[in-house]
């Protein structure tokens, strides 16, 4: 079996792009890449709120985000429940394989999903 550091894996930060800005009282996370094994615990640290005791409210950026696999789908799960039950975790942008993947787990029942961070925002 060969060392971890011995694989042709490139780093998580080759291959994923996560930027936060504020609009609004929101926060907006933009993630570009892909949302694996390697890269979900970046992912997870940018979509949980800083203090869960507030009523944060989130919304997503997924437009550029190609490929998801399991570990973003339990990111997303553990992120929605860290916004409790006054705040909201929304998506924006998700192309059509993500979304489908959203859409056989059965997460849009529990996160929202927008065409747009507009719309998302809007609500």
């Amino acid at each position: 079996m060969a060392d971890s550091a011995d694989t042709n894996e490139p780093p998580a930060l080759d291959r994923l792009a996560i930027s936060c800005t504020t609009v609004d009282g929101v926060t907006v996370v933009t993630v570009s890449g892909e949302i694996d094994y390697h890269t979900s615990g970046l992912v997870g640290q940018a979509l949980t709120p800083e203090d869960p005791a507030t009523t944060a409210r989130t919304v997503a950026d997924f437009t550029g985000v190609a490929f998801m696999d399991s570990s973003g789908i339990n990111v997303l799960i553990a992120a929605h429940r860290a916004h409790g039950p006054a705040g909201w975790l929304r998506l924006a942008g998700v192309r059509t394989a993500v979304l489908r993947t959203l859409e056989i787990v059965g997460l849009t029942d529990l996160v929202d999903c927008y065409p747009s961070v507009s719309a998302a925002m809007a609500g």
